[in-house]
């Protein structure tokens, strides 16, 4: 299991940490011109064999990254979708399944020795997936709610993207050191300090979309938390 998790933060870092968003546009822009289109996959294959670091994890390692280029592509020439969010959510499902399918195959192959503690690759995937992913999955489950106008000019830019962020890494962490009652403080305190921005937009979709977004939120973090809790206690 813990060769999946390994896999699963390789490609979390390859595609929403290091990978920058002018790479995407690039893509679509200059199709199988772009350079980025070859190292993406590249760098999937690098980081799939750094995270297991066996000479026997090498070609397993290549196929995930001609997978990936594969599945480039085809995001290439379905870019038509009528519903994108449910395109995108197939092909991040395609991405998981070819990482679950390396980890069965290899661990048929071989019974890999963790060269860290299993734990590290627990945590530090769920604090990956935390950030970049979470927020762009809450921002595509309710995108249909979005309020015409929940732009504010007095925000300070990307500020509730790395609030989020914030929140879901303390939620994270009350729970692996067993203090859920702090989760109930922390609601709270922001939920105080946007009752007053909220009162006086008077908007009654916005209130009901931020409301939407923090529980989705903290609901996230915290099953992750649960499922990291798990993980730890039961080992893989």
């Amino acid at each position: 299991m813990i060769v999946f998790v390994k896999l699963l933060l390789a490609y979390l870092l390859s595609d929403f940490i290091i990978q920058p968003n002018h790479w995407k546009s690039n893509r679509q822009l200059r199709k199988f011109k772009s350079v980025f289109l070859y190292i993406h996959p590249l760098i999937h294959i690098f980081l799939s064999w750094i995270v297991i670091f066996k000479s026997d994890f090498i070609g397993f390692a290549i196929a995930i990254g001609f997978f990936h280029f594969g599945i480039d592509i085809l995001k290439l020439n379905t870019k038509g979708l009528k519903n994108k969010n449910i395109g995108k959510a197939l092909y991040q499902l395609l991405y998981i399944i070819v990482i679950f399918l390396t980890t069965i195959l290899y661990s048929k192959t071989t019974l890999p020795t963790i060269y860290l503690n299993s734990e590290f690759y627990i945590i530090l995937t769920a604090i990956v997936l935390l950030t970049k992913p979470t927020s762009i999955g809450i921002k595509n489950m309710i995108s249909i709610w979005s309020p015409e106008n929940k732009s504010n000019e007095d925000s300070l830019q990307n500020a509730g993207n790395y609030i989020g962020i914030l929140e879901r890494f303390f939620v994270l962490g009350f729970i692996v050191t067993n203090h859920f009652e702090a989760i109930g403080f922390l609601l709270a305190a922001k939920s105080i300090f946007r009752f007053g921005d909220l009162k006086e937009a008077k908007d009654r979709k916005l209130t009901e979309y931020v409301l939407i977004g923090t529980l989705l939120s903290f609901g996230i973090a915290m099953l992750v938390g649960l499922l990291v809790q798990l993980g730890i206690t039961h080992s893989f």
